[in-house]
């Protein structure tokens, strides 16, 4: 008996759509982004040096941790999520996956990756990537329809993955990781202040208690992400001190990048409008990279 080419291509598609509804909640471009952050810190931590193997392995446990998070924080925000056009088409609110698949997703993905961490890289690292999916999924997740500090817990969540990447390597957690969870702790509130204001409303309509939804006038949002932009000078140029060679070129490009992101900064909390937002966030999504990039080729000034 035959197999209809129509049957076989159909079960191909049904497969393929499943696998994209998966990925799609891990959040592809914040995993990106964590990933990024734990490789910068690996090679700063070993002045560019890291153990290629242990580097790798904390990668792949921080992404199946990064996809447990992502995945169980669209668990609970499914109902919020379906109130909000930028999210109404994620794979819980369509409905093209149940609450119990991605349930059983996210446990699994973040068994597997503390498992990962805990016997390929060190306990150390799994011990912090635990605490970052704690605080992400269990503290900061909630905290976003109660009270509008939930930005300030959440970036903790954000700049821990540093640690996983400098522990990975077997860095101590010293003077030098302290600056970099800083650095990206502060970085998140110019970086968020501008996506909160540009979907205020959508928050509002779904109940989100983001600042630019409790003051709607986006003086307090605005005011934050100056305030962090003003506060990342100074700590952009600590690294520099480890490295005096590198100090004056390192200082002067890390200047130009900051005084970048302070300008778009002072020009939303003074207009406060949809384009003002979107160029501080462009600039946002500039600064921390390049920063990022310029600190792992210190070792090479």
């Amino acid at each position: 008996m035959s197999t209809s080419p129509i049957t076989v291509d159909q079960g191909r598609t049904t497969w393929w759509c499943h696998l994209v509804n998966y990925v799609e909640l891990t959040k592809p471009k914040i995993s990106i982004l964590v990933l990024v952050s734990v490789a910068a810190a690996g090679l700063i931590a070993s002045w560019g040096q890291p153990d290629p193997a242990l580097l790798i392995h904390a990668l792949i446990g921080t992404a199946l941790v990064a996809a447990s998070g992502s995945t169980l924080n669209q668990c609970i925000e499914r109902k919020r999520d379906a109130h909000m056009e930028r999210t109404a088409q994620r794979p819980l609110p369509s409905r093209r996956l149940s609450a119990s698949q991605a349930i059983s997703f996210g446990l699994l993905t973040g068994a597997l990756g503390f498992g990962y961490l805990w016997l390929l890289v060190g306990g150390v690292s799994a011990l912090i990537a635990l605490t970052t999916w704690t605080i992400y999924v269990a503290i900061y997740t909630p905290l976003k329809s109660r009270t509008s500090w939930n930005t300030v817990v959440g970036a903790v969540a954000g700049a821990m993955p540093v640690w996983i990447g400098w522990s990975a390597v077997g860095g101590e957690i010293s003077g030098r990781a302290v600056v970099l969870f800083l650095i990206v702790y502060f970085w998140q509130f110019p970086h968020f202040m501008a996506i909160a204001w540009i979907y205020r409303r959508q928050y509002a309509a779904a109940g989100m208690r983001m600042l630019t939804v409790v003051d709607p006038t986006g003086r307090r949002g605005a005011t934050r992400a100056v305030a962090a932009s003003l506060a990342l000078l100074p700590l952009s140029f600590l690294p520099a001190v480890y490295n005096m060679p590198a100090a004056l070129p390192f200082m002067a490009i890390a200047l130009i990048l900051g005084a970048i992101q302070l300008a778009c900064a002072l020009a939303f909390l003074g207009k406060r409008d949809e384009a003002s937002a979107r160029r501080l966030l462009g600039a946002s999504l500039v600064y921390l990279p390049s920063l990022l990039f310029l600190l792992t080729l210190i070792p090479l000034m």
